[in-house]
């Protein structure tokens, strides 16, 4: 796609990592299923080599390393993010793992946010430290003042806004300047916002992971991440997600393209439910407080208004204090938010959180149960429906 920038945005994703022209007219990139490329020479083999050997990874020398499939959904994520190159792995968190792992050796110190996504607290805590690296974990609000927290040894500070579970906005501009100032690489998962309604790398984030598995994909079919990186973090995070054996399958990249192209609409209607479904949840008795920072008077309005596009679908809510049988009574039997891990398919989904197990640095104080709601494309009054059912449930089980 050419002179791109002149587009609008729905008409870029639309076209992004497509060339036809390429591709037998084809409209979809072909999906090419490859472990080994055949080299017509010693001498174009040993130019592979080189290209690998000096980061550059142009050239297409292993199923591994990716195919033309890959490039194209890696081209088009990147042009989205406003990056410079991008590298596709087998999940959300093999591309955060790659990441970290990047620009991490023993005796660095690694700045992490506490309200984070909990396999990646799992991974710093039991496997980072293994191998010497020091984690210190921070307060989402803390914003400019992270400086103060910043040692001689800080190498990469992890940002996550809106935080998992609870949806904390941080400041990440802040964060970031703090984080330039002193040579610190900084990695931020934009899962929740998608390249559409936030761009970390135009904040001064080097690297923007997605769980593609979530909205990017939308159809609850496949597992894969990507990293959006700048120039200076491309060649690190490509290499070392190339030695540690992180890839993505072709049909799960193919379908990842697929799910792409309908992300602006799909977010728009997550965005609307959302919203919908959040302010009823204000008004009911049995909720103390709803989390969803595209709300005028949730605590992280201001800088969600400032600096993001639009929201998606996901979102949070405590509960006032009831029992165990009354929260069970209430889940275990909805029709249409049904109980599942992932997010971003089409489908609702909730699940039970417990934020205050994954915290060490800002206590979790509520004292009703918390739950977690993808809104998905279903009718907004079904779900909301469904939701006054499960109320009713909870209320019977007193």
């Amino acid at each position: 796609m050419t002179s791109s920038e002149a587009f609008a945005l729905d008409t870029r994703i639309v076209h992004l990592g497509r060339d036809p022209q390429a591709n037998h007219g084809i409209v979809n990139p072909p999906v090419y299923h490859a472990s080994t490329f055949i080299f017509k020479s010693v001498a174009q083999l040993l130019e592979t080599r080189r290209d690998r050997a000096s980061g550059a990874f142009e050239q297409f020398t292993y199923g591994r390393e990716g195919t033309p499939t890959t490039r194209a959904l890696e081209d088009a994520v990147t042009q989205l993010e406003g990056g410079y190159r991008a590298v596709v792995t087998s999940c959300g968190l093999g591309a955060i793992c790659a990441a970290l792992t990047a620009f991490l050796s023993a005796g660095d110190h690694l700045l992490i946010v506490d309200s984070l996504y909990g396999p990646v607290r799992q991974f710093c805590d039991e496997y980072l430290k293994r191998f010497g690296v020091e984690v210190s974990y921070f307060d989402p609000l803390i914003g400019a003042d992270i400086a103060h927290l910043v040692q001689p040894n800080t190498r990469v500070i992890y940002l996550e806004s809106p935080c998992s579970l609870t949806f904390e906005m941080t400041d990440v501009p802040a964060i970031t300047q703090a984080a330039r100032a002193r040579g610190i690489t900084t990695i931020m998962d934009n899962t929740w916002a998608t390249p559409l309604c936030f761009q970390p790398l135009s904040h001064g984030v080097d690297v923007s992971i997605h769980a593609a598995t979530k909205y990017i994909s939308g159809h609850s079919d496949l597992m894969l991440g990507i990293a959006v990186c700048n120039e200076a973090a491309f060649i690190p995070v490509k290499k070392t997600a190339s030695a540690s054996g992180y890839c993505g399958g072709p049909d799960d990249i193919y379908m990842a393209l697929r799910g792409l192209r309908t992300l602006s609409l799909r977010l728009q209607r997550h965005q609307e439910t959302a919203t919908t479904i959040a302010r009823w949840l204000q008004r009911r008795p049995e909720v103390a407080r709803v989390m969803y920072p595209a709300l005028p008077d949730d605590a992280g309005h201001a800088i969600w208004q400032r600096d993001f596009k639009g929201a998606s679908g996901l979102f949070g809510a405590v509960l006032k204090p009831c029992s165990e049988r009354q929260f069970a009574a209430m889940l275990d039997h909805m029709d249409l938010f049904l109980m599942g891990y992932s997010w971003g398919g089409f489908e609702s989904l909730v699940v039970p959180t417990y934020p205050a197990a994954l915290r060490s640095t800002r206590p979790w104080q509520e004292k009703g149960p918390a739950l977690r709601l993808h809104a998905g494309l279903e009718d907004p009054d079904d779900l909301i429906r469904d939701l006054e059912r499960g109320f009713a449930r909870l209320a019977a089980a007193a």
